[in-house]
């Protein structure tokens, strides 16, 4: 299986937030934005491996501040890391007030994508290609983080 770049996982989402994403306070819903986020991430994981996706987990979402209705929001996804049959995908969502041009990071997720064969089992997804300074630093933290995720699952299976 040929290893694939990170850079050719990148995938991005646009999304005009109108008040149907709204909750009670009339900023867009948290829900909205991480529904967003996994869409984000499962096109990139796609793209990454050519093959069905499903999301294994959603490691963090990180909500820095509100986004009203009426934003532009966009959903920048790219792979982080890869291993056997999962895949680590980091998504920056940017919002824009289109009437102003005023951006703001709003949000940084990152989710565990894994390949599925028609049956939804398991399969191998090709190793990633990290080549620049920063992708590199994305594969090393997403590293970090995987051992981090085992670690708490041993603590907490240890302690049943």
């Amino acid at each position: 299986m040929d290893a694939r770049s990170a850079a050719d996982s990148r995938a991005t989402l646009a999304h005009w937030m109108g008040p149907l994403d709204a909750n009670g306070a009339g900023f867009v819903h948290g829900g909205t934005v991480m529904k967003l986020c996994d869409e984000a991430a499962g096109l990139a994981a796609v793209k990454h491996c050519r093959r069905r996706v499903v999301t294994a987990s959603m490691d963090r979402m990180t909500f820095m501040v509100p986004i009203p209705v009426g934003e532009l929001v966009s959903f920048q996804a790219s792979v982080n890391a890869v291993w056997h049959t999962s895949m680590e995908v980091g998504v920056r969502v940017d919002t824009e007030d289109p009437r102003t041009g005023k951006r703001r990071h709003s949000n940084s997720a990152y989710l565990t994508m894994v390949a599925v064969d028609e049956e939804g089992n398991p399969v191998p997804v090709p190793p990633l290609l990290a080549r620049s300074k920063d992708e590199l630093r994305r594969e090393s933290d997403a590293q970090l983080r995987r051992r981090n995720r085992l670690a708490e699952r041993e603590q907490i299976q240890a302690g049943r």
